[in-house]
């Protein structure tokens, strides 16, 4: 019989003495995850965000829930001037990274026949071009070390059509982050850097809660489609980012994990 050592058992899940860049972390799904990972002891923390006001919210949370200030950077994540310069002032405070999580991203509704390019390049730049950006800036870093972990937040929108809003280049770009996930977890598994995706279903962050407030017909109608009757909420995604960060999933690279309460299993 296959004797199995307990002790690697007791710490699978364990993040202490980690550090993570987790973008997107001033709101919603970003700011859940990174909240989880201090919850499992990770070391220090950055957060990028656009928005300076949502940084120093998030701030203060940590500081009341953890006696804990993460390092915050405002940045378009769609500049590569800004990303760099985002990047290199966080390796210089924390010295290293281990984890990355790009959870950002916008969205909206546009039929595909009345789409300006502006709609598709905004929406394409800041989606997948800055999850590209992310990973490749911070990947020469990890490479340099032959570790490293990157989690990109993509969606269920990446592998099905959503109903009935008309959001293809959003759909695009999802999909887009999926592939560039398997795609770079082919080329850097010789560097030890394991890449991997979460897609998210419908997921109650304060941008679509703003949303349905104003179009309450959609609640109905979106739950109706998931098979546990309800929407995420962002601590639903916390799990499988936690999973992805430790050492738990050692063996795991180039998936793309759905959580999305069983929607596109219909």
């Amino acid at each position: 019989m296959l004797e199995l050592d307990i002790d690697p058992l007791k710490t699978l899940f364990d993040l202490s003495g980690k550090k993570a860049i987790i973008t997107g972390g001033a709101g919603g799904i970003g700011l859940a995850i990174a909240m989880g990972y201090k919850v499992y002891g990770i070391s220090e923390l950055a957060l990028i965000d656009y928005s300076r006001e949502k940084l120093l919210e998030a701030s203060n949370i940590f500081r009341n829930k953890f006696g804990y200030e993460p390092l915050i950077i405002e940045a378009d994540v769609s500049r590569r001037d800004e990303v760099e310069k985002a990047v290199h002032d966080i390796i210089d405070k924390l010295g290293e990274i281990d984890i990355l999580v790009n959870a950002h991203g916008i969205f909206q509704w546009v039929e595909a026949e009345k789409m300006k390019d502006e709609d598709w390049n905004r929406m394409l730049d800041v989606n997948l071009k800055g999850v590209f950006l992310m990973c490749q800036v911070v990947g020469r870093h990890m490479i340099s070390r032959r570790r490293g972990r990157i989690i990109n937040i993509a969606s269920m929108s990446g592998v099905i059509v959503n109903r009935p809003q008309p959001q293809c280049h959003y759909n695009t770009s999802k999909a887009g982050v999926i592939m560039l996930t398997k795609s770079l977890a082919s080329e850097w598994a010789k560097y030890n850097i394991n890449v991997n995706c979460i897609s998210p279903g419908y997921t109650l962050t304060p941008p679509v809660e703003k949303f349905l407030n104003k179009h309450k017909e959609y609640e109905a109608l979106w739950c109706e489609m998931i098979p546990l009757k309800r929407f995420a909420k962002p601590i639903d995604i916390v799990g499988a980012a936690i999973f992805l960060a430790s050492n738990a999933s050692d063996y795991i690279t180039g998936q793309n994990i759905i959580v999305d309460g069983g929607y596109t299993i219909w």
